[in-house]
């Protein structure tokens, strides 16, 4: 993560509403854990902070556009400011 506070409620929820335009499954993994990477509360339990390395799994008709769109996002910030 490179956002200051890593994946807290503002960027968690812009990921989610991104992955929400897919219909393939998107799963994060991080420090041991998964989560739907749809659903805001299973992502913020992850307890990604910055420099956390995650790892997203897409799996669906639409997984390799998803993947592209959800890396970009991320690199560019989560809508904040890194």
């Amino acid at each position: 993560m490179i956002n200051s506070v890593g994946l807290h409620a503002r960027p968690a929820a812009f990921f989610v509403k991104t992955a929400q335009e897919y219909t393939s499954d998107i799963i994060i993994e991080c420090n041991n854990k998964s989560a739907d990477g749809k659903s805001l509360l299973d992502i913020l339990t992850l307890g990604a902070v910055k420099g956390t390395t995650i790892k997203i799994i897409t799996n669906g008709i639409d997984e390799d556009e998803s993947i592209k769109k959800l890396v970009a996002i991320i690199e560019a910030g989560l809508g904040e400011e890194g």
